[in-house]
Formats: C-alpha cells, structure tokens, sequence
C-alpha cells in the first residue's frame, strides 16, 4: 500500500481506539493528522468528524477516519461537509464495498461494535480498496450532482467570513469580539500552521524556542533554514510536530542538482518536508522543461525519503499566468503542494493568488500554502476561505491566540 495522508479522529468514546489505529497507520508508513480528541473527557462527536472532513474535502488528507461510540452520528456529521462521502462500516465486507461501490473517502467506526483488531483490517481493507468499476464510478457521479443540485456552500464559508469581520473590528477597536462560535477551533487553526522562522540571524536559543512553541501549542510542523534540521528533530523527538525546511533558498537561481543534493542531505537529517523555491527567471523566461526539472528533482528525493514536497512560486514577481503554468508544472513534477511566497520578495500570500492557484491544482488535488505576510487570524481565514490547505506564519502564536480570543477560551 503506497503512503497516504489519513485525517484520524474521534470523540471521548472513540478515544482509545484512535490511539490504537493512529500507532497502527503510523506503523504502516501513513502520514497521520491526528485532530483529536485528546483524552476521554465527554466532547461533540461533530466538531471532531467534521474537522476530518474538512481535510479530506479540501485535499489535505487522501482519506478519513473517524471514531465514536457506535460510528453513526460521526458519518453523519462528515457528510454535511460538502465533497465527503463517508461510510459507517464496523466489517471488513462493509468497508470493502463502502470503496468499491461508493468510493467513500471517510471511514466512520464505532467503538462500541468493533475490537481493536477488527478496526485494524477495516482500515486497511478500506484504505487499500478502490473504486474502478465504470458503472460505479457513474452511481457515485450521481450523488455528486445530487449534492450541487441542492445547493449545498460549504459551511464553513459565511462562519469565516463573521469571524474575520468580528477579528478585524476586536482588533480596530482593541476590545473583546462579540462571542459567536468559530468555524475553526483554535486546535483546528494550529494545525493549519507550519511555525516558521527563517531570517538569515536566526541562532540557536531562537530555534530551540521556535520548537517549544510547536511543541506547546500543537503546530502543525517547524519550518527552518537547512542546518536547523538536526536540532529540530532532536528538540521534537516524541512530539506530532513535523520537520520542515527550505531548500534553494529564497532566490531559488540554484542548479537543479544543487536543489535535489540540498534536499536529500535535508532528509537524511530529518526533515518531514521540504519547501523548495523554483527558479524564477527560468520560469519568466518560458524554460518550462528547467522548472520541470528542477522540481520534479526535489520531487522525487521527498519520495524517496517519504517526505511531503512544496512548491514555492513566488507569487508576487509572476503574472497569473506564469503562476497557472508555475502550478501546472508543480502537477506535472508530482509535488504535493504548492505555496505563494518565500516572505523575503516584494510581496506575500494575498487571497486572490491562493484562489487562483487552488483552482488550477482542484485536478490532482495538491494542498495550497499561504505564506508571507499572514500575521493575523484574520489573514489566516482570509487565505482559508479562499482555498489554503496550510499556512506558513512567523506570528503563529500570535495568531492562535486570536483564535482562541474569538472562541471565547
């Protein structure tokens, strides 16, 4: 079974299995989000299956798994989150046919109905199954415009919008926001963020900071220059918070050989991922077979090491159709994401870039990071409403704290 990313989450019923089939994905090689719950304090079975959903729905996470008491109401609530088919399957024969069948991309299961070992061959019979027949591919097609015929937005969409306005105005006026529940949990917003710190004076004692922060408050990942990574690892070992660094940084004029070598040395160190700046000039210039080269280069020694690759475009310095092709070549190289900015040009992530590149990546699915220049949770739901799937930010914590201020913790 190739890696995949798997959004894994679960009520205060569903908890210990969870635990369970997050050290069993772990073990298979997969790349776990683990959302929560954290402990078997009693919480909403929908606030946790949604936040999978809205992975698997934005091309975050391949697949979804999601974990309460009897797996109903979490498939449920999954299925509400527009793009999501989710299955409640506690056999192996349900889960076989939920794929299949129903090309269901959320697995729901429930503890109550299955032991350990059963929940382990429903996932990986679920996660190796596919959906190929033709005369199932046009059923599924069916619900598909079923749900656009309904009209259905996605949910989170006027949520966002509130909160951003209700930040902006707290921000303005230096008070408190009027209560109303966010769309984004602050555990939600944090692992969004890869917390990043990326001045060329950065020492030491700031790293080890930087990863304390991650550590603390549940950040997706740290992104750092190269010679960071070993202390990085060694600071974050035993932690969910994943390696990132930069490679051809920020000028991106590298060789090709010199980016692949740089990110290679970089895995081998430990990094979980890896950022690589493209050539800019080669890509102005229309030498589309160099920029292929030099990303799918980086692309493939992130495969090999089984890390996670990000373009980053540059964004401000490009035409939108430099960034459509930036992006088309990103999809050809097999990157797994593609990102605006490196922060030190003349201009960072702006909301019309991220709904532009988010359009011309929808076919293959590729996640869309927001960065340079996201310094409020406001900047942070501008750039998820209009498509980001991570963000990139030196005031991270700044950021959650507004995050938390908004939802009243």
């Amino acid at each position: 079974m190739s890696r995949l990313r798997i959004a894994l989450a679960a009520d205060h019923g569903g908890f210990e299995l969870k635990e369970r089939l997050k050290e069993h994905l772990s073990a298979a090689g997969h790349d776990v989000a683990d959302l929560g719950t954290s402990g078997k304090e009693p919480v909403d079975y929908p606030v946790f299956a949604r936040a999978a959903a809205l992975l698997v729905a934005r091309g975050e996470a391949d697949f979804g798994v999601v974990v309460d008491g009897a797996g109903i109401g979490s498939a449920m609530a999954a299925n509400k989150v527009p793009g999501v088919l989710a299955a409640t399957c506690n056999t192996e024969a349900l889960a076989k046919n939920a794929r299949e069948h129903n090309d269901a991309r959320l697995l729901a299961l429930g503890a109550g109905h299955v032991d350990e070992a059963g929940a382990k061959r429903i996932v990986d019979v679920f996660l190796s199954t596919a959906c190929t027949a033709e005369r199932h591919l046009k059923r599924v097609a069916m619900i598909r415009d079923m749900e656009k015929e309904r009209g259905m937005a996605e949910l989170s969409a006027e949520d966002i919008e509130r909160i951003a306005a209700k930040v902006k105005e707290m921000l303005g006026k230096g008070g408190a926001a009027p209560s109303a529940a966010p769309a984004l949990t602050p555990e939600q917003v944090a692992k969004l963020i890869d917390h990043t710190l990326l001045k060329p004076d950065a020492m030491a004692s700031d790293v080890e900071k930087l990863c304390a922060e991650a550590r603390q408050h549940g950040f997706f990942s740290v992104c750092v220059n190269p010679v960071f990574v070993p202390q990085v690892k060694k600071l974050l070992q035993g932690s969910p918070v994943k390696v990132c660094c930069v490679v051809g940084f920020p000028l991106g004029a590298q060789d090709p050989q010199i980016k692949l070598l740089e990110a290679r040395k970089a895995i081998r160190e430990g990094a979980q991922e890896v950022d690589m700046v493209i050539n800019v000039g080669a890509l102005k210039g229309k030498d589309d077979a160099l920029v292929l080269r030099d990303i799918r280069g980086v692309v493939e020694a992130c495969k090999d090491g089984r890390a996670l690759s990000k373009v980053i475009l540059e964004t401000a310095l490009l035409t939108d159709e430099e960034k459509v092709r930036a992006c088309e070549l990103s999809m050809k190289a097999g990157a797994d994401y593609v990102k605006t900015s490196t922060g030190f040009s003349s201009g960072g992530a702006t909301a019309e870039d991220i709904a532009l590149m988010a359009r011309t990546v929808a076919p293959r699915k590729l996640g869309v990071k927001a960065s340079g220049g996201v310094r409020t949770y406001a900047d942070l739901l501008k750039m998820v409403k209009a498509g980001a799937t991570r963000v990139g930010a030196s005031s991270s914590v700044k950021i959650l704290e507004e995050a938390r201020a908004a939802a009243g913790k």
